[in-house]
Formats: C-alpha cells, structure tokens, sequence
C-alpha cells in the first residue's frame, strides 16, 4: 500500500519546526549564585560560572571572580549563540536567537560548556527543550540532554519525549533514543465553508535523527493518527521518514496493523502527514454485487504537479473479468478539466469488449469568454446497468455530449453558442427510450435592461428585456423531421411598488419561424411557419402584518394575496414537431408562469387568472419562519386549444382541457420545536374530485448523527410510495442508517440500504448492503465492507459508500466528523 488521494490540491501549510536564530547577539556577561540559577547564551565560547563551580577560585572574593569573568567575556567574540545576562533594570526579556537556561542548579568549566541539572529548560525562539539534565556546548552549540527529556517546537507543532538526546541547536540536527513522538500541521480547508483542523500523528521508535528543519530519520518506528500509548492501527516500519516540507511520510519494511493483527505487509509506501494528495499505490476496493460478482480494485494515483494528477484503476469481477480505468486531472488559473476511459477486452457474460470514455474542460478563454467541453460514451446500452453499483450510475439513460461558447462581457447583454447532442441508452427494446434532437448549432442572445426612462411616472423606470434564440435541430433516426428555428421575444414591464403592495404589468411579442425539412408534404403540414404571438400579464400583491400571540408565543403573522392575469393569443401549432418542447410540472412555481410548455414548440393560448393567498408566522427576534400556509387556484376564461398533439403522429399525447377550473393547490410547513420539520403539498382535481399528487416529509434532526425522515409520495395512476430513512446511534460507538423505498402501488420494496457504523475513535467500520431495482425491473444486491483510518486511508469501497449514503439520507453526519465537514 502506498498513498492516498484525500483531496484536491491544496497549499502546503508547514509551520517552522525549528526556527534560525534571529538578529546578531550582544556582548554578555555571567549570572548566577550556584542554586536556581537562570543563564541567557549568546555566543560560542562565551558561558556564565555561578557559584563554587569547578574552576574557581574559593579564595577569591565574589568581586573578584565577577570582574575576572567579565575581562574573559569582553574578549570573547560576539558571534552566534551565547549567553545573555539579565538586563541592569532586572528585566527578563528574550530577544530573538537568544538561548536560556533555567534549572536548579548551573555550573560550568571556563568557557567551554555549560551544566545545568534539576528542572532544566533551555529556551530558544519557538524550541523549549526540558530534562533532567543537561549540558551545552558553546562552541559547537551543541545540547547533550538526559532524563525525562521532552523537546517542543513550533509552538507545540511538535513534541518528542524520550531518555536522552544529542542536538545542535542552531544547525537543526540530532539524535533521540527511544523516543516517543507527536506532530501537528493544519490541514486545510476541503469544502466552502467548513474551516481548517488540526491533523495530528505520531509513534515510538528505537532511534530518531533531526536532519534539519521538518525533516526526521526513524529506525523501528510506528506511526498513527491515533493518540495514547497503544493506538489501534498504526504502521510499523523498519525504516520511516518523516517530511513535513512535503508533508509525506515514507515506510519502508512496514506493515499495517489493526487491533494487533497485521492487516498486511507493506514493502514501501508513502503516506501523507496532513491530508494532502501524493503519489502511490491507493488503498484497494472490494465490492460485491449480483452483477459484477465479487470485485477488487487497486488504484495507483499519480501526483503529476499541484495541478495535474493520473489514476489508474485495475478491477477485477469475479463474473466479468478484468477491467482496466483511468482518470487524468487538471487546473489551472484560468481552466480545469478531467478526462476519464475504462476499457475490458472481454466480458465473462456477453463475450463482448467494453469500454467507457469521459472528457470535461472548462475555461475562461479571456475575462469576458466562457467556454466548457462535455464528452461522454459508453459501448453498449448496458453499460452502467451491468458494470456500475450503484443506483444513481445504473439509471442513465441519455448522456450528454456538447461544447459551449458563452460571451458575458456585455453587462446588460449575453451571447452564447452550443453543439450538443446525446447518446441515448435503451436497456428494454419494448419500451425504448426516444432520443434527444440534437442542437447543431444553437446561439442565443439574452440582453437586460431594467429602470430604462427612470422616475418614468414617478416609478423606477420601465424594464426592457429581450430572449432570441437561433437553432438547427437535427435528429439521428431518418424517419424525424429536420428543422432551424429563431426566436425573438421583446418583453417590456413597469414595475409598481409601494408598502405593501406591487403591480406590474407586462406585454410582449414572441416571435417564431421553422424552416422544416420533410420528406414529402403531408396534407395540412406548412414546411415554412412563422409564429407572432401577444403575450400581455399583469402580476400584483399585497402585505399584511400583524403580531399575534398563538400557542404561548408571540408571533408576526402575514396575509399575502397575489393575483396574476395573463392574455396569450392562440395560434395554429400543430404542424410543428415537438424539438424541445414538455409540458412543465404542475406546482406554485407553474402556475405563475406564462407557459404551460417547456421550450419553444408550444405558446400556449391562454386568457386565465391565477390566485393565490400565503399566510406565514415569524418569530420577531430571530426571523425564522414557524408555519407557512398557501392556497392556490387558476381560473380559465376559455377552452384549451393548443396542445401538444402533433399531426405527423398517428396517437394524441394530450387532451385539451375544457374546464374553467384548474386543480387546487395546498402547501403546509411547520416547523415543530427546534429539531423537527414538516411540509406537504396537496393537488386536488375538482372536476373528477380526486386527488392528483400528494406528498408528506416529515423531518427529525436534533444534532449531529441524529436523523429521522419520513415521506410519503402519490401521483395519481403512478406512483404510491413510503420512503424512511434515518441514522441514529444505537449502543456504545454502534450508529445505524437505512433507507428502505416501498411501493405501494406495486407491492414491493424498491430500494434498500441497511447499514451499521463503529466509531473507534481515530477509524471508522461500515458494513451493510444496498439493494435496488433497475429500469428493466430487475434487482441488484451490492455489499459493503470499509475500514477508515481517520486522516490516513480506507480499505473497502472508498468514498462511494459515504457519497451513497448521504445522497440518500438527508440529514446524515460522518461519525469520525464532529462538524459535519470533511
């Protein structure tokens, strides 16, 4: 095992592990009475004698042995690190470079060393070295400590503790035995908004050279991220090297230990000390599914520069075979991307070669200029069904291929270009998959200009706004008609606004020409149709406020009717294929549109009101929403003559409407306490008196790995399902998370996920299953096991079992992360 790719690229954050000497020492002179004596170093050869230390005379005055230290001192060269004497005013003050020693007992012989014993520390800038001990060179500024020795740098970056070390202090180097050891870098922020933490790793080892600023030498040595003398995983290592100017650490005749049992054997690996990506063999992937079978993975990732990166991805399946994938990356100031291909030369099951490529770049080409490439293939429809573990890889139908120009330097104006097309995944021949038009090419010009003749009838000024939109459709299968269509739609509108109230009216012309390649002319079908049609709303609403004192709390309560006409005159469209164009989803957001379809094939008549009415409770201290109710209905001045029925297809796809009422639309959210939420929207059809859609989520998260989420989701002739999720702990470090979907309306359960986690403190255990049913309403069982070394790597399915499960349950936290950020 060798590295592992835990993030993208980050700066190297080093803080000085020992510090140079600052500034040019000054002349010094002795201190000290032979008992808790305090001497400040500041040149080689330079040294205080305290006391009746050996080399004085006894007979001699206390005078006289100040005023002979004093003529030695003052011949001394001031050069390098020596000894300091307390300031005439009594001060203690260090300046930076200077050494102090402070112990129970100082003495010296001449001006060669320096002994100190009992409660020793020797201080220099940011190092501070305790222990029984000691003896100090000045002439080669050299420490010799023993005893209970404990070296601290860096502001408590670092911290060795061990019998006895040798170290020159200026140059950085030395030598501990038996030393036990613990270092402590920042790792970088991976996520917006989350901040930076403290990583912090360390061991035991027989011996372990400094060599220098942030770089150490150890000889049977251990290292983890685990704290306290018997940590449960650590590498154990003939030979480790620790660089904490790359920040890597490299193992050499190790292995990976787990609760004392070696997990395996490790030649050479290098591992990273704070988080941060490198080269090497990554922890492998074990998986298994009804697919694929038993898989195993073992990806070597290449750190090519700080912003490029390879990773190539070996994987075996028991039922499959051998598959080989590899994914590049890269960024720079102006750009980014990723290129991705796996490829396998035969398929066990279908006898087949398959294979898979992916290209993504993304560039600002100048400050103004945008551009994007999205590429992507795949062999055979099966592809994700047959290959992939997971759902949200499995139910790919249409993958996209297109590039991008966007132009956004005009301020109120934008102007953008676009290729694209798709390839379109059919897994069931009876029910195939209807493949996008494709877009060759599509430019599109947006411009915006609001407050336009400003104080214009004591308003803020008219708002000019203009879409237009020029389109070749063309379609992969001969028997679909080819076309170009432009688009112009000027809109202008003159918002009115008071206190509490808004009116604002709305006209525009929506423009539209196709030039249509048929075949043959059918009866009743124009090859050239040109399409103006008046588009006139008016959008209003007022405010009301009030405070109010409900359920034992006092509250500001809102009354917020709105009101919204639109006039769009009919046009004949029937003769125009569907290229782009849906019906939109019935909702809130819908109902106040001008359109009932998406894209540009269908301008729907219309003559119609829409009304709405929104009440909510506030709380007045902090702002947040309590309770929200909405109720809302469109009423129809006219029967629906536009639909979405074309005449070239043999079967209507929709049956105009006649009613003069639309559904009924109810929306309620509360929140309950401090933990608990609920929402729901209801869709009712007053002409049959049915419901349409109803939807129920009721939510409980009272902190971190503590949620509950309960759904319900009907769609009337569609669709009846109960959706449960939750993680919650369960005993000890135990913690459990599920998500089980039935189906109601089919009798079964569709998709599962069951699971249990352990928080050993510095890994993590997940196991548990993922079961689901695919488009072609078969099942597929996938199976986890992953084993996280917090901070280091993980042995299992990697990520992807975390992604997974986050993606579906809402409100999930990693156990291993307090604050929720990774």
């Amino acid at each position: 095992m060798s590295g592992v790719l835990l993030a993208a690229p980050v700066q190297d954050v080093s803080p000085g592990m020992f510090p140079e000497p600052l500034g040019e020492p000054p002349q010094t002179t002795d201190h000290g009475d032979g008992a808790d004596g305090d001497v400040a170093a500041d040149a080689p050869g330079k040294r205080g004698e305290t006391g009746n230390a050996p080399g004085t005379d006894g007979a001699a005055t206390e005078a006289d042995r100040i005023d002979s230290l004093r003529r030695i001192l003052s011949a001394a060269p001031a050069a390098g690190p020596g000894f300091k004497p307390p300031k005439p005013d009594g001060s203690e003050s260090q300046t930076g470079g200077e050494t102090r020693i402070s112990a129970l007992r100082v003495y010296g012989t001449h001006t060669i060393d320096v002994v100190a014993e009992g409660e020793v520390e020797l201080q220099r800038d940011a190092l501070t070295l305790t222990a029984d001990r000691l003896t100090y060179s000045e002439l080669t500024d050299e420490v010799q400590a023993e005893g209970n020795v404990c070296l601290k740098q860096g502001d408590g970056s670092s911290e060795m503790s061990g019998p006895s070390v040798s170290l020159v202090v200026g140059a950085r180097t030395g030598e501990f035995v038996e030393p036990k050891y613990s270092m402590t870098r920042i790792r970088p922020s991976r996520e917006e908004g989350t901040p930076p933490r403290a990583v912090s790793g360390g061991g035991h080892a027989d011996s372990l050279r400094i060599e220098g600023e942030n770089q150490y030498r150890a000889t049977n040595a251990t290292w983890s991220t685990c704290s306290g003398p018997k940590p449960d995983w650590y590498i154990k290592a003939g030979k480790l090297e620790l660089d904490y100017d790359r920040e890597i650490g490299t193992a050499r005749d190790g292995m990976l230990v787990f609760k004392d049992v070696p997990l395996f054997w490790i030649p050479w690996a290098e591992f990273p000390l704070a988080g941060q990506r490198h080269s090497g063999i990554l922890p492998p992937v074990m998986e298994s599914s009804t697919k694929t079978g038993f898989g195993f993975t073992l990806p070597y990732y290449w750190n090519i520069a700080p912003n490029y990166d390879l990773t190539l991805t070996p994987r075996y399946m028991s039922r499959r075979g051998m598959q080989l994938g590899v994914e590049a990356r890269y960024m720079g100031a102006t750009y980014n991307g990723m290129a991705r291909a796996e490829y396998m030369a035969r398929d066990n099951v279908t006898g087949e070669a398959r294979s898979l490529g992916s290209f993504q770049h993304r560039q600002w080409l100048t400050p103004t200029l945008y551009g994007s490439i999205d590429l992507n293939a795949v062999s055979d429809d099966r592809y994700f069904e047959d290959l992939s573990t997971r759902l949200s890889m499995s139910s790919r139908v249409n993958l996209l291929r297109e590039g991008r120009l966007m132009y956004v330097g005009g301020g109120w104006w934008n102007l953008s270009a676009l290729a694209q097309s798709y390839q379109t995944l059919s897994t069931d021949p009876a029910n195939p998959v209807v493949t996008p038009y494709r877009r060759l090419p599509q430019i599109v010009l947006n411009a915006n200009r609001p407050g336009e003749f400003n104080g214009f009838i004591g308003t803020s000024g008219l708002d000019f706004a203009w879409k237009s939109e020029a389109v070749r459709f063309v379609h992969p299968d001969d028997k679909r008609v080819n076309a170009s269509r432009f688009i112009a739609y000027p809109q202008v509108s003159l918002p009115l606004q008071w206190s509490g109230f808004y009116f604002t009216p709305k006209v525009g012309l929506h423009y539209t020409r196709y030039d249509i390649d048929r075949e043959q002319s059918l009866p009743g079908m124009r090859d050239s149709i040109t399409r103006s049609v008046p588009i006139f709303s008016i959008d209003s609403g007022l405010t009301f406020e009030r405070d109010t004192h409900l359920f034992g709390r006092d509250y500001v309560q809102t009354l917020e009717p709105r009101v919204y006409y639109l006039n769009t005159a009919y046009r004949r469209q029937d003769d125009i294929p569907l290229f782009d164009t849906s019906r939109y989803d019935f909702g809130f957001a819908q109902i106040f549109s001008e359109n009932l379809y998406t894209g540009g094939d269908r301008i729907a008549d219309a003559r119609q009101l829409t009304a709405a009415v929104t009440s909510r409770l506030i709380n007045p201290v902090t702002g947040v929403e309590s309770l929200r109710v909405i109720l809302g209905q469109r009423y129809y001045f006219q029967d629906q003559r536009v639909t979405l029925n074309y005449r070239g297809n043999p079967q209507d796809v929709e049956t105009p409407r006649t009613s003069k009422n639309a559904d009924v639309l109810a929306g309620f959210s509360v929140r309950m306490g401090k933990y608990a939420s609920f929402d729901s929207l209801w869709q009712y059809n007053p002409r049959d008196s049915q419901t349409e859609r109803y939807t129920a989520n009721l939510r409980y998260n009272p902190g971190h790995t503590r949620a509950f989420n309960f759904s319900y989701r009907y769609a009337r002739d569609i669709l009846r399902d109960l959706d449960v999720s939750g993680q919650w702990p369960l005993w000890g470090r135990w913690y459990g998370v599920t998500r089980l979907v039935y189906s109601l309306k089919d009798s079964k359960m569709t998709e599962t996920i069951a699971g249990l986690e352990y928080n050993g403190g510095c890994w993590v255990l997940r196991i548990g299953g993922h079961r689901y049913t695919t488009r072609t309403n078969e099942s597929n069982n996938a199976y986890f096991l992953q084993l996280e070394f917090n901070d280091f790597t993980s042995i299992g399915p990697g990520g992807n079992v975390v992604s997974l499960i986050q993606r579906s349950v809402p409100g999930y936290g990693r156990i291993n992360e307090p604050s929720g950020g990774f």
